[in-house]
């Protein structure tokens, strides 16, 4: 796919790797709808960006992805303005095992939500043009994660959903759904992993995060921004997990049963 002139939406864009991600697709040509709830980063990096890639090609729209009406409302008015939508990054997350139902809506919920939103407007059936929904997982979808079960259970979550819709959104819809799954990411969320609040009743285990951080390593976003854009230019993946992994390692991990189907 490429990408001059196509129409990308990214949750969680004001900062992180959702922010590097949406640079990476202004960069590569496309129109890009920033959604965030932090209204004042999403408005320093809408103004940031617009120097650079030019008002015209940059919406910033306040959301919360944890509620519907946002969120339907968000993809309205990137239509409205960009008149068509062609990738989909569900990339908002979170940490906080105290609070594990927020993790699971933020992180679960909101991406569900997200890809069938994303379907309904790119479906070739419905009038789009077909497309690709990139959805942020994590290496913690793949393994155990003593310290956030929660976390993990959203993730691997993500990535069942992923694969199992993959099997089907092809061939029925043109749009193809795939994951990336990096380690350790040098933003936010890192800081949480090693805070006693967001451990909660897993604080006791730091230590352990810390090992782990140090066994796994830590990347950068734009790593994960590249491995990002590797799925979305890439028309032969779909219902892939790619692995971002230290040293610029990227690894694809593809079920058995999508690859019988292709």
């Amino acid at each position: 796919m490429e990408l001059g002139g196509k129409v990308a939406l990214v949750t969680g864009a004001a900062q992180g790797i959702g922010k590097v991600v949406t640079e990476t697709l202004l960069a590569n040509g496309a129109k890009v709808s920033l959604l965030d709830a932090n209204i004042a980063g999403g408005e320093a990096t809408k103004t940031a960006f617009e120097q650079v890639y030019g008002a015209e090609n940059i919406l910033f729209l306040p959301c919360d992805v944890t509620s519907e009406s946002q969120l339907k409302d968000s993809f309205s008015k990137t239509l409205d303005k960009f008149k068509r939508l062609d990738i989909v990054c569900n990339n908002a997350g979170i940490f906080e095992e105290g609070n594990w139902e927020k993790c699971i809506s933020v992180n679960l919920i909101s991406v569900i939500k997200g890809t069938y939103l994303g379907l309904q407007h790119m479906s070739k059936e419905n009038g789009g043009s077909g497309g690709v929904i990139v959805n942020v997982a994590s290496m913690a979808g793949l393994l155990p994660f003593v310290a956030g079960p929660v976390y993990a259970a959203s993730k691997h979550a993500v990535l069942g959903f992923t694969k199992s819709l993959a099997m089907s959104c092809l061939e029925k819809h043109g749009v193809r759904i795939n994951a990336v799954c990096p380690t350790f990411v040098d933003t936010l969320l890192l800081e949480n992993l090693q805070s006693d609040e967001n451990l909660a009743q897993f604080a006791f285990l730091k230590e352990k995060v810390n090992s782990l951080i140090a066994d796994f390593g830590v990347v950068k976003p734009s790593q994960v921004a590249a491995g990002f854009l590797q799925v979305v230019m890439d028309q032969t993946r779909n219902g892939a997990m790619l692995k971002i992994l230290r040293d610029g390692k990227n690894e694809y991990e593809i079920p058995a049963e999508i690859q019988k189907s292709q």
